[in-house]
């Protein structure tokens, strides 16, 4: 009989291990993607899930993005950092060197856009481009108008630069980016410093000194309220993402509600990022990761993206798939002028990080 129940214990004991090594085999296939939030086709997730199943999360800042990669054992196996911030993260070696033997349609990325993106991962050894954008001015026509009168710069960082200008735009609401890289740069370029400036007095003098005197008309600082607030009509002027502020003026072209949305690339220049694909050191799903890479590189499938979202992407396959509304529209693809006016963000020292922190805390309180 302790022969028998013994038999039955083993045997018992070896069906769990099955259930459990089948549910942790069904774990694996899992792919766990975080990217931005309003970022990605409705059709894509669904359509690779018809291979494998997938957890997809969104953030809305490379600083949350950030803290969950130098915390490490982060879950997730396909990250979408911007390029400045990959440079850096680089230097923390938390992403693994792409094996592009199992990435046959990396042949279809644009030669010229890798060089530029080379300059923040040398030889495109760790990620590939997924969208690209510009950070410029998104405006209601009719209020800012209303407010300014009919020769408003909306051509020009003079409309939310000059402190005369904003408070005049102050009643029908004003928001910035919650991304202080971004921000700051951006004052440092209109101020005629260099965007990427490593003199800590830049920050926390004139950038911040005339941060301040913005502050009073600015209604809040956020990364993706101001999509819906544009459509809607509730604010009238964003420091934004293109393809954000093009999402806004669809949606409220879709919904008829008589708000006239426009966006522009600032005549003194703007900056260019660039989001990229890479693969986490800590990734349990690493052929998961490489299906994933591989679909978004196919050139039907970015150009779906771009379609819907309105973002410009590394893929030169794509281009004749992408409408001609967005191919020609010199907002999501700048004309060559604007892009000879456009910079990138450059790897800084933490030093400089902490003193900007610093910086953005005292501008967002207001003191």
């Amino acid at each position: 009989m302790f022969n028998s129940r013994q038999k039955w214990l083993s045997a018992v004991v070896a069906a769990s291990l099955m259930v459990a090594s089948a549910s942790s085999m069904a774990e694996d296939k899992t792919l766990h993607v975080y990217n931005w939030s309003d970022y990605i086709s409705p059709d894509t997730v669904p359509n690779f899930e018809k291979q494998s199943k997938v957890v997809y999360d969104v953030f809305d800042s490379n600083e949350v993005l950030e803290g969950k990669l130098m915390a490490g054992s982060t879950g997730y196996d396909v990250v979408v950092p911007s390029s400045s911030f990959l440079a850096r993260q680089l230097q923390s070696g938390v992403f693994q060197p792409l094996d592009k033997s199992k990435l046959p349609n990396y042949k279809n990325l644009d030669p010229a856009l890798m060089e530029k993106v080379a300059q923040h991962d040398p030889g495109n050894k760790y990620a590939i481009p997924y969208l690209w954008g510009t950070t410029g001015i998104g405006y209601n026509v009719d209020k800012v108008k209303a407010a300014l009168g009919t020769d408003a710069p909306l051509n020009s960082w003079d409309l939310v630069m000059k402190p005369e200008n904003l408070e005049k735009l102050k009643s029908c609401g004003v928001s910035f980016l919650d991304a202080p890289e971004e921000i700051f740069a951006t004052v440092l370029n209109y101020l005629g410093k260099d965007p990427n400036s490593s003199d800590a007095k830049d920050y926390s003098g004139a950038a911040t000194d005339l941060l301040l005197k913005l502050r009073p008309n600015i209604r809040y600082f956020h990364s993706s309220q101001y999509i819906n607030d544009l459509a809607n009509g509730n604010i009238c002027v964003a420091i934004g993402w293109s393809g954000d502020i093009l999402q806004a003026k669809n949606r409220a072209d879709a919904a008829k509600n008589g708000v006239h949305l426009g966006y522009s690339v600032p005549k003194e220049g703007a900056l260019a990022f660039f989001d990229m694909m890479a693969i986490p050191k800590d990734a349990k799903n690493i052929d998961g990761a490489y299906a994933w890479l591989n679909y978004i590189m196919d050139p039907k499938v970015i150009a779906d993206v771009s379609n819907k979202m309105n973002y410009a992407n590394g893929n030169k396959a794509s281009l004749p798939l992408i409408n001609a509304d967005i191919r020609n529209n010199p907002g999501i693809f700048p004309t060559p002028e604007a892009m000879s006016k456009l910079f990138v963000l450059k790897v800084q020292d933490p030093k400089l990080d902490r003193v900007r922190t610093r910086a953005w805390t005292k501008v967002k309180s207001g003191k």
